[in-house]
């Protein structure tokens, strides 16, 4: 007889799978890692067993012990199999922008999920990093993995995802394409395939408001330009001790919108039913590939999960539209308002030097009511109003000879493309006059008060 232990045994040894249609006019051949195979549906079954283990090993982890992890769902069924499977008790915590599915199916297998806000620094007592911790604190016998900064998240896929993937392909992979969330996934995987063969191409998908792309690039962590974004389980607002900038190659950035579009492509014309940020590897690869895939190479991009998780989001047509990621959209979007203002949105700044007296002089010359403004490196340091600096003036009139960086504002907030006028308005108050956005060429546009009452009444 052939039959597996527990339901855990039956993890990895998941299957290639060539992709046909989505990749027309791409040389070279485009596989996907799908991810979905193993018990969990997702690639965090890899190394919650491994996470797991090396506790109980390093006898962290006692019989009848509690493990609690922050995670934005699939992390956490992966640890709620193993759990089963070995006795121990689950709580995780959640972000409140993950999908109700995600929390439905841990507490369905006995997990007890406390749900936190989304837009709170990493570091505040509700963050659900925070919540895990303290719970951790507070609770005997109890287990924090932190798959953020836990090496057994790395070990996992270097020990048995990079291996697959040589095995499957013989050896003949020239590129490897997946999405950076913790990093153990890329990292992981990458470190082995390099070791096989250091010409092999790694390459991180990334998303708006996420600080990868450009802590890889500049070396610079600029807590200024994080910002809300939708795509769930990919991106970060830290640097996870397992993401391992050395072994991936480049990063490409994702919106929201192209990643649910390809997610849906991907059920439809591939037969994969597959997660959101499944569709950020892929739309993020295949653009890459158009340019640098030549007939011989070989492409494996890792699908990290199923789409059961997203029924009420991307496979929803009606909240599609709502966002603005379907072509008859209900609402406009920051895209929108930008195209509307053809190219007059892009930024004007002034040096953090400058004076007050010079500041409105380039108010009045632009006829603006906001403007950023930077330090030496260019760098968003703040922002300054006309109505800041009235009631400077009125305060004390010597006011003018002061730098600006004397009397500034925070900097504005940076929000996502494809953020809709109604959570746009939301952000603007009495503190944040307007709002930043990054389009897809790096450029930085302003969205202020006035644009949003245009885009609301055309």
């Amino acid at each position: 007889m052939h039959y597996y232990n527990s339901i855990i045994d039956t993890i990895g040894n998941t299957p290639l799978v060539k992709l046909n249609k989505v990749t027309k006019g791409i040389r070279g051949t485009v596989l996907a890692k799908v991810e979905y195979f193993n018990p969990g549906n997702s690639v965090k079954d890899r190394i919650a067993i491994r996470m797991i283990e090396d506790a109980e090993a390093r006898g962290v982890l006692k019989p009848g012990g509690t493990i609690i992890e922050g995670t934005s769902g699939n992390t956490g069924m992966g640890l709620a199999l193993a759990a089963i499977s070995k006795g121990y008790k689950c709580i995780f915590t959640m972000a409140d922008k993950q999908s109700k599915e995600k929390i439905d199916i841990l507490r369905a297998v006995g997990a007890e999920v406390v749900v936190c806000p989304t837009n709170v620094a990493p570091d505040d007592p509700r963050s659900y990093y925070s919540v895990a911790k303290k719970l951790n604190r507070d609770i005997p016998n109890s287990l924090y993995p932190n798959q953020y900064d836990n090496p057994a998240n790395t070990a996992a896929h270097y020990e048995t995802t990079g291996p697959e993937i040589w095995r499957d392909t013989d050896g003949k992979i020239t590129h490897f394409a997946a999405g950076v969330g913790t990093g153990g996934t890329i990292c992981g995987t990458s470190k082995y395939l390099k070791e096989q063969n250091p010409a092999i191409v790694s390459i991180g998908m990334d998303t708006y408001g996420s600080v990868f792309k450009k802590y890889k690039e500049t070396g610079q962590f600029d807590e200024r330009e994080i910002y809300p974004y939708l795509t769930e389980g990919i991106g970060e607002d830290i640097l996870p001790q397992n993401v391992d900038f050395s072994v991936i190659d480049q990063f490409i950035k994702v919106t929201d919108k192209d990643a649910a579009v390809m997610a849906r492509r991907l059920s439809r014309e591939e037969g994969l039913f597959v997660g959101w940020s499944c569709g950020t590897a892929v739309h993020g690869a295949l653009e890459w590939a158009k340019d640098h895939l030549t007939d011989d190479d070989v492409l494996v991009i890792l699908l990290p999960d199923h789409g059961t998780r997203y029924l009420a989001k991307i496979y929803n047509d009606t909240w599609m539209k709502d966002h603005g990621f379907l072509e008859d959209r209900a609402f406009k979007t920051a895209r929108d308002i930008i195209h509307s203002k053809n190219g007059h949105s892009q930024l004007t700044t002034i040096g953090s030097g400058v004076s007050v007296g010079q500041a409105i002089h380039v108010l009045n010359r632009h006829s603006i009511s906001q403007i950023p403004i930077v330090d030496e490196s260019g760098q968003i340091v703040g922002s300054i109003t006309d109505s800041t600096i009235l009631n400077k003036l009125i305060e004390d009139p010597t006011v003018k000879e002061k730098p600006v960086s004397d009397v500034m504002d925070k900097p504005f907030k940076f929000v996502g493309l494809d953020n809709t006028i109604d959570s746009l308005s939301s952000l603007i108050d009495r503190e944040n006059k307007a709002l930043l956005v990054r389009d897809e060429k790096e450029q930085i546009h302003i969205i202020t008060q006035a644009d949003l009452l245009a885009a609301m009444t055309n």
